[in-house]
């Protein structure tokens, strides 16, 4: 097969979670821009119809589903939609998240919840998709995690900000989520299902000019990623130009961490 044709998803139907949100809009665009039909999914419906109006002028082919991670049959009812809708599921890239602690002293209620959709949810709906995508003869399975998940805060990135401490749940459960991604692995190992993760670090979402001045000078790109940046990586572990890498964590940071 020629190396960019490699990389096409055409006939392939993908499953995006959180995908109006500031990296999974990218993430859809980069894969129905690469042939696959993207199916976006949140709790809101209007985001994902907003987004899917922004890019009606590219004639991607993009769907807009709803459901809550934090409720079982929800998770069920996407699953058996997309197999009445589409008839398969080839690629479902695992971004939702919800982050109702805002710093350290967050209440024990709001810990409750994040843990209810970021720590069990993600199992339920991994092991959901993942039973469609087998029954569909294999596929991609992509998390998004953080640099979070892999390192402890750096809390000089914070000097001269009211921003305060990062809250203890994102760096838990993005850190769990990078081994239930190997978990995984091994679990569906001989159903030709890939399970990768990307953790991206830094990106811009319009943080205060100090963070962002503490930040950038440590990077050795000297910048923030931004949402196209995760795109080819997106499409590389989605398609049959990755087809041999699994159980990977590959960190997307501008070489932070070098």
């Amino acid at each position: 097969m020629n190396v960019l044709e490699s990389f096409r998803l055409d006939g392939k139907v993908a499953l995006v979670t959180g995908g109006a949100g500031i990296l999974g809009k990218s993430i859809v665009e980069g894969l129905a821009e690469a042939g696959a039909s993207v199916i976006t999914a949140s709790r809101s419906l209007d985001s994902g119809l907003e987004f899917k109006e922004k890019l009606a002028a590219k004639n991607l082919d993009i769907h807009v589903m709803t459901y809550d991670q934090s409720i079982h049959e929800s998770i069920v009812e996407l699953k058996n939609k997309i197999a009445r809708d589409f008839g398969q599921l080839d690629i479902f890239v695992n971004n939702a998240v919800a982050r109702p602690m805002k710093g350290y002293d967050g209440t024990i209620e709001q810990l409750e919840k994040s843990m209810q959709i970021n720590g069990a949810g993600n199992i339920d709906i991994l092991r959901e998709m993942a039973e469609l995508i087998e029954k569909s003869g294999g596929g991609s399975i992509i998390n998004i995690s953080s640099m979070m998940g892999m390192f402890g805060p750096d809390l000089s990135n914070y000097e001269g900000t009211d921003m305060g401490i990062p809250p203890p749940d994102y760096f838990f459960h993005k850190g769990g989520l990078i081994n239930l991604g190997r978990y995984f692995t091994k679990v569906l190992a001989g159903k030709n299902i890939r399970v990768n993760t990307i953790s991206p670090g830094g990106i811009f979402y319009n943080q205060p000019q100090r963070f962002l001045d503490n930040y950038i000078k440590k990077v050795p790109l000297r910048r923030f990623g931004v949402g196209d940046d995760i795109k080819g990586l997106i499409v590389l572990l989605a398609s049959e130009a990755g087809a041999y890498i699994n159980g990977q964590n590959i960190l997307l940071d501008g070489g932070l961490w070098a």
